[in-house]
């Protein structure tokens, strides 16, 4: 199945794995990875540009890393299917610093009241010179995780899929993509203005959402960027169109090996209508449940359909 997935999730899977357990080994000699490519706040001395990359290829814990590649396979391949692996790649990249700006900016706000509180009259210019003074202390401010960009790719999917319908645990029944975006979205709102210190960056998620969502709307507001809110269900009827012509292909070639003989062709055709019923009851399901109600055997027929063709 991982042979399936396509170029560029499957290689950012295996870069945050090998990241993941370079960390671990690194650590056991002393080096602290996450110090290294972990994004510092800007006025921290170990703050390097290069960080605004490296942060989101790094991980806490298995925890960490577990749900975000989980989210990152689950609607990845999907999106990247839909806009092909170049554009796919720019915007899981662009949203991920994108993101850690945002994270960079409410950390400014925070030292900011931070540093106001003591002293009521400080001017901008001088909280530079503050954060210059504090800037080993400053440290303890970094960032690490691939959440911002993925939350931008669940965002993509809930704009591409709007109304498909995917399962979230524990609701009993499928809810629309754009509902579950925006819950997502909600939660993470709440948890950013209620849950302070629970080390979690939610405004570089929102971050992470916010830009992709400005991407989108101008790659939709410019048909030359060749993105457009249809490409989803052209996907599915490009997979149907594929197996299709695969199928008469292949009944082309058995024909020749098999001299052309009746018996021969009876046997491709009762094959191809079984695959081809196969296919179209697949494509139905997804119309009326999402992509994430299929089997782990559907989904693997359908890519294997698009992929062979």
């Amino acid at each position: 199945m991982f042979r399936n997935i396509p170029t560029v999730t499957k290689n950012l899977l295996i870069v945050n794995f090998l990241a993941f357990v370079a960390t671990w080994v690194l650590g056991l000699r002393g080096i602290n990875l996450d110090s290294i490519g972990g994004l510092h706040y800007f006025m921290a001395s170990e703050f390097h540009l290069y960080q605004f990359v490296t942060y989101m290829f790094l991980h806490a814990n298995l925890t960490h890393i577990f749900f975000n590649m989980f989210a990152l396979w689950m609607f990845g391949v999907v999106v990247e299917s839909v806009w092909g692996s170049q554009k796919f790649l720019f915007y899981y990249i662009s949203c991920g610093i994108g993101a850690g700006f945002m994270q960079e900016l409410v950390q400014f706000f925070d030292f900011y009241f931070r540093v106001s509180a003591q002293e009521p009259e400080i001017t901008f210019s001088e909280l530079f010179v503050v954060g210059q003074q504090l800037s080993h202390q400053l440290n303890g401010w970094t960032t690490i995780g691939a959440s911002g960009a993925v939350y931008a790719i669940l965002l993509a999917f809930g704009m591409i899929f709007p109304n498909e319908r995917i399962f979230i645990f524990p609701l009993p029944v499928p809810i629309k993509a754009k509902w579950f975006v925006c819950i997502y979205a909600a939660i993470e709102l709440f948890s950013a203005i209620s849950s302070s210190g629970d080390n979690v960056a939610h405004m570089a998620h929102l971050g992470g959402m916010l830009f992709g969502f400005l991407m989108i709307r101008y790659w939709n507001n410019h048909p030359g960027s060749n993105y457009n809110r249809s490409g989803g269900q052209e996907f599915f009827e490009k997979l149907k169109r594929n197996f299709e012509n695969r199928s008469n292909n292949s009944k082309s070639r058995m024909h020749a090996e098999r001299g052309g003989s009746k018996e021969a062709d009876r046997e491709f055709n009762a094959r191809k209508h079984q695959n081809q019923e196969e296919i179209d009851a697949i494509l139905d399901k997804i119309r009326k449940s999402g992509y994430d109600s299929l089997t782990k055997e559907e989904k693997q027929k359908l890519f294997d359909a698009s992929r062979n063709s």
